[in-house]
């Protein structure tokens, strides 16, 4: 990832003049801006518990499987938000970007997301830091290059309630960490999304969590109460039957309590961008996190348009490479201060003492 093919003046992001409103700029960027061709290849990890994940690789195979310890080039690893995949739109254009700067990219599925179901009752949730925990660990364990890893909506929440619960020992994992369109407090973004047009992706999410559902009561027909399953018309109904008990948690309340990042991101000890628009129609400006609640290795920006995880920009039909262009800077800022840092030669630190 050359810092130098990265743009340095990249300027606060501004909307077109063409995509007006926090809907317009969600829905556009999803399903009508152009996604560049990603050529990806597969990897599967079986998990601890009997399960497994999927991984889309940009980079050469033979390379990644060598598990070369003097291969410095950074990992970027992208986590996808609600019933995403390496096919949203964001993570095409994050890899196409990564792979375009020579850089080293994998996203990871969460269970059930990659195009075949996963093995076990057991699915993701918002706050499943466990899993991220043992997935950054394995990366971390064959390589000693930099990781990067970003985090896209309920993608950013586990990476960012992760890293809350990690403090310093995150230092030892990941060396920076960017979050986009985060749903900060999870009751909030339900209620949120439970109203008027809101509800519009809410049908989409429910069309998908169900049919992936009614797939598993095939197989476990104790997962839930299928009628009650059905009947659901809000995240929180759904998450309430399946997502809460299925993981452990009692009730929703429970879950959207005990899952939110935001009592974590005072605790973070790895610099971290955050970019979260202040149109976003997934939560409302007022849950946002005020600078008091972050730790001072947080960097918060708020445009004032963009969406949920839009940011589109240039002419129609548009593109979101401000998005990508911003996280990557960031990465690579990194590798700027690395580089520039004053190096120890030999003798000197005997001299120090003397």
């Amino acid at each position: 990832m050359p810092d130098t093919e990265i743009a340095v003046d990249l300027p606060p992001y501004q909307a077109p003049r063409w995509l007006r409103g926090g809907h317009a700029q969600t829905i556009h960027a999803a399903t009508w801006a152009p996604r560049p061709p990603v050529n990806y290849w597969r990897e599967r990890w079986d998990t601890p518990d009997y399960d497994f994940i999927d991984l889309d690789w940009v980079d050469n195979p033979a390379r990644e499987l060598k598990l070369d310890q003097s291969d410095d080039t950074p990992l970027i690893v992208l986590f996808h938000g609600l019933e995403g995949s390496s096919n949203s739109h964001y993570a095409r254009a994050f890899m196409h970007a990564v792979d375009t700067h020579g850089g080293r990219g994998v996203v990871v599925h969460f269970r059930g997301c990659s195009g075949e179901l996963n093995r076990l009752p057991r699915a993701y949730h918002s706050g499943d830091t466990a899993e991220i925990d043992w997935i950054l660990r394995r990366f971390r364990a064959t390589r000693s290059s930099p990781i990067f890893v970003a985090g896209v909506s309920i993608g950013g929440n586990v990476l960012l309630k992760w890293l809350g619960e990690q403090g310093k020992a995150a230092r030892e994992i990941v060396t920076r960490a960017a979050a986009i369109s985060v749903p900060f407090d999870l009751a909030a973004t339900s209620d949120t999304l439970a109203r008027g047009f809101n509800r519009v992706y809410t049908r989409h999410f429910l069309n998908s969590l169900k049919a992936k559902t009614l797939l598993k009561l095939k197989r476990y027909q104790a997962l839930c109460d299928p009628q009650r399953m059905r009947a659901a018309r809000t995240l929180r109904e759904f998450d309430d039957v399946v997502t809460a008990p299925l993981h452990g948690f009692n009730g929703v309340d429970d879950y959207y309590t005990r899952a939110s990042c935001k009592p974590y991101l005072a605790h973070i000890a790895v610099p971290t961008l955050l970019v979260s628009a202040r149109n976003d129609p997934f939560l409302p400006q007022q849950f946002l996190p005020k600078p008091e609640e972050m730790s001072t290795q947080v960097q918060l920006e708020l445009p004032d348009t963009g969406g949920h995880v839009g940011f589109v920009s240039g002419r129609f039909p548009g593109n979101i490479e401000w998005l990508t262009q911003r996280v990557l800077y960031f990465f690579a800022d990194a590798l700027r201060e690395s580089r520039d840092a004053p190096q120890e030669t030999p003798g000197s630190a005997a001299a120090d003492q003397s």
